[in-house]
């Protein structure tokens, strides 16, 4: 939820949100609303001060002054009565209005859109197209079974087999191990959730298309562990001394995939369910900007880890979700496309989303909101893609990555005999 004082009196506020190309007009159709509001606002205070006063008057008025002043009072009662459906209606309509108003992008953001992100550094070196690409591999060496996975449940869906399976599961362990050492506490979230919840962590109203509905509408499946771990302190009040608070969520997550119809349709690259390790913080607003890069720092030691090359991109603020003011992305080199693709991004919300949940932090100078982050500690099964390409020797074997050896007992495996 954005401030809407700031919003009011700090161009630089009003600026960064433009800058995340909302619709034309919403800004001051939020401030005509607030303006409306609190009109209807402070007529309705005095009201309530007036009828307060009126009652107090009846007690001490002499017995032939009573009437009046009843039926005075009772004609504010009637008065206040017929205004307060109005202020709560234009409260109703101030607040479906700015919840669609994003957090303003911060200034060290660039401008533009999908392809106009800042390249902070590229690390590793891009390698050649392998024999066969990912989706091929994976499909010869028994990997994974799409054309299966269509017929019971429609395309980007897949079912993944065999080794694979093991490998996913030791990238989980692994993942969750380095996370842990970094002080992310492990937890197994519900992926059920309410309607609040998604409002409240930033995802509704603006990305509802992309999110299932379940029990009519009743819960919804998450499309990350980030939802349900930002509820864990709603309405608390952060003692300074605890911050910030880590926690690692671990979870299958569901996508529609919604405005992406035709793109990334081989393979497991871009499925409707997939598994994550989701980093996710609270921090004192002094500290965000550090906690943002150490989770950064951590998403380069876990990517570097497994021998991948990426580069880090600064996303433009076009292309910003609407709960962050700042978010870097780790994409990874692909060689069968030549390019890079995401594997993983790191948001900070700031306290956008802890002003819809009500989480603040009391400190010397007294309560303020904390600042929540999030950032993908592994994106499981997209990973798995670029191991594909990065693993496979030239006798067509998937060679396991050397920091995963121990977890999966062997480490490679050989094509299948045809």
């Amino acid at each position: 939820m954005i401030d809407l004082k700031r919003l009011r009196n700090e161009s630089d506020y009003r600026a960064g949100i433009e800058r995340k190309r909302v619709r034309e007009g919403l800004i001051d159709d939020v401030l005509v609303a607030d303006d409306e509001r609190r009109t209807l606002l402070t007529r309705v205070e005095e009201l309530r001060t007036r009828q307060n006063a009126a009652s107090k008057a009846i007690g001490k008025a002499a017995p032939d002054d009573r009437p009046a002043k009843i039926a005075d009072a009772g004609a504010l009662k009637d008065e206040l009565a017929a205004l307060e459906p109005t202020l709560a209606e234009a409260e109703a309509r101030l607040r479906e209005l700015a919840l669609q108003v994003p957090n303003p992008a911060d200034v060290s953001v660039p401008d533009g859109g999908e392809d106009d992100g800042e390249v902070l550094r590229i690390v590793g070196a891009e390698t050649p197209p392998p024999a066969v690409d990912h989706a091929a591999f994976a499909e010869a060496m028994g990997f994974v079974n799409t054309d299966k996975a269509v017929e019971m449940s429609g395309s980007r869906f897949a079912y993944v087999m065999r080794e694979a399976v093991m490998v996913e599961l030791a990238l989980v362990q692994w993942v969750l191990g380095k996370v842990g050492a970094e002080g992310f506490m492990p937890v197994l979230p519900p992926i059920l959730v309410r309607e609040h919840a998604m409002e409240e962590a930033g995802f509704f109203p603006t990305d509802r298309q992309q999110v299932y509905e379940v029990d009519d509408g009743e819960l919804f499946l998450v499309g990350t562990s980030e939802v349900p771990l930002s509820a864990l302190h709603r309405g608390e009040i952060l003692d300074a001394g605890s911050l910030p608070l880590r926690y690692a969520g671990f979870s299958s997550n569901f996508r529609r995939e919604a405005g992406t119809y035709g793109k990334d349709t081989r393979g497991i690259f871009r499925v409707h369910q997939f598994d994550k390790v989701e980093m996710f913080a609270y921090a004192a607003p002094s500290e965000s900007e550090a906690e943002h890069e150490r989770i950064l720092a951590i998403e380069e030691s876990i990517v570097g880890g497994l021998g991948l090359p990426y580069r880090v991109v600064n996303i433009a603020a076009g292309d910003l979700g609407a709960a962050a003011t700042k978010k870097f992305d780790i994409e990874v080199w692909l060689p069968s496309e030549g390019r890079y693709r995401e594997l993983t991004s790191c948001s900070n919300y700031r306290e956008f989303s802890a002003r819809r949940l009500g989480t603040r932090t009391r400190g010397a100078t007294g309560t303020e909101l904390v600042h929540t982050l999030n950032g993908t500690a592994a994106a499981i099964g997209r990973t798995l893609v670029f191991l594909f390409e990065h693993y496979q020797d030239d006798g067509g074997a998937f060679v396991v990555p050397d920091v995963l050896r121990p977890i999966t007992g062997f480490d490679r495996v050989e094509p299948p005999r045809s």
